[in-house]
């Protein structure tokens, strides 16, 4: 049944429902963040080893490739520093893309 087929009175009562449908929705949305203000601290330790890992493993790699490049074939540009840069870089995409994960889990729950 369309809006317009409504009484006056049935209108209200829908608008009402709706109204608190709306406001149930929030409050539950309100409990579980008070709930997860206990985790805070697990969830930011949780996250600061994972955007410290994702970051430094690449740049470790980079970095021991770039040694061996600039070993093994010398060249007058610096291999470390070049791949050194794109470890680093490849590390922060890395890191975005768990947080952001991470982040989108918690807005989904």
């Amino acid at each position: 049944m369309s809006d317009e087929q409504l009484t006056p009175g049935e209108r209200r009562r829908k608008q009402a429902e709706d109204f608190t449908r709306k406001v149930c929705v929030k409050e539950q949305r309100r409990i579980k963040g008070k709930n997860m203000q206990d985790q805070t601290v697990w969830f930011g330790l949780g996250m600061f080893g994972i955007v410290g890992w994702s970051v430094a493993v690449p740049s470790l790699i980079g970095t021991a490739v770039g040694i061996w490049i600039d070993q093994t074939w010398p060249s007058r540009f610096s291999w470390t520093l070049m791949l050194l840069i794109l470890g680093v870089s490849l590390g922060c995409l890395n890191a975005w893309y768990w947080v952001k994960k991470a982040r989108d889990n918690i807005i989904k729950d």
